[in-house]
């Protein structure tokens, strides 16, 4: 897809793997719309040149908020981008609201998102459909069971509405990182283990290009080439993560 003029709207665009998009989407001509529940973020994203909305897509009347402020300009491409990642060891003291709120930003925030600017997205002349997932779709860790699953979900949701939207001109991708060096991933893993939100951005930026279905990033692409091998080997290295 040439992005050159396309509108472009991010969640979760304030910083990390999102401010990095914006960043990089911008320079190659389209028009870029950041989304954030910063006030102080927005608006430096706006001293940067950005169009900006401030929300809060914790609840089903921040999406709809978003939806409306958007307005009546046009919209040819949506990444949900924005996520969280609860670690919790399920049983009585279980952070059980931390759970369900992450289930909603990471999978029914896109979910409402997706059918909200559909028409938006069917008006356009070639549109698209970006949804972050993670490795983690592929084979789940013990730490954040939660997060694993929200992005599973939404893994199999993204194939099922490619299926659904076949013979539209609005491509469904899938964007899957692995461990990112951002704030949500400070106090996990090790240095040597992240790739930086620059080189991850750029992957997915390419593969936009490419009209790419999957874009596995990083060491997504060996996690891929495991489970195709032998899945159980693929759970056992991911287990012990």
């Amino acid at each position: 897809m040439d992005l050159n003029n396309k509108s472009i709207l991010i969640t979760g665009s304030t910083d990390g793997i999102g401010r990095e998009l914006a960043n990089q989407l911008k320079a190659t001509g389209a028009n870029v719309i950041i989304c954030g529940r910063s006030a102080e973020k927005c608006a430096a994203a706006e001293q940067d040149g950005f169009r900006t909305i401030q929300c809060d897509l914790g609840t089903a009347e921040g999406c709809d908020a978003l939806v409306a402020s958007y307005g009546d300009a046009t919209l040819d491409i949506l990444i949900n981008n924005a996520g969280t990642q609860v670690d919790a060891q399920i049983g009585a003291d279980a952070p059980l609201d931390a759970l369900e709120q992450e289930m909603f930003l990471n999978y029914h925030v896109p979910v409402r998102l997706i059918a909200g600017f559909m028409p938006k997205l069917e008006a356009a002349r070639e549109a698209m459909i970006v949804n972050v997932t993670s490795g983690l779709a592929l084979a789940p860790k013990a730490s954040s069971p939660g997060y694993c699953a929200s992005k599973a979900g939404l893994r199999s949701f993204t194939k099922s509405l490619r299926y659904q939207l076949d013979g539209k001109d609005i491509h469904v991708v899938e964007a899957l990182p692995p461990m990112v060096d951002t704030a949500m991933t400070a106090g996990r893993g090790t240095a040597r283990m992240k790739i930086s939100p620059q080189d991850c951005a750029a992957e997915i930026v390419s593969g936009m290009r490419s009209n790419r279905a999957n874009i596995f990033i990083g060491k997504t692409k060996l996690l891929k080439r495991v489970q195709r091998l032998s899945p159980g080997l693929a759970d056992r290295i991911m287990s012990k993560m």
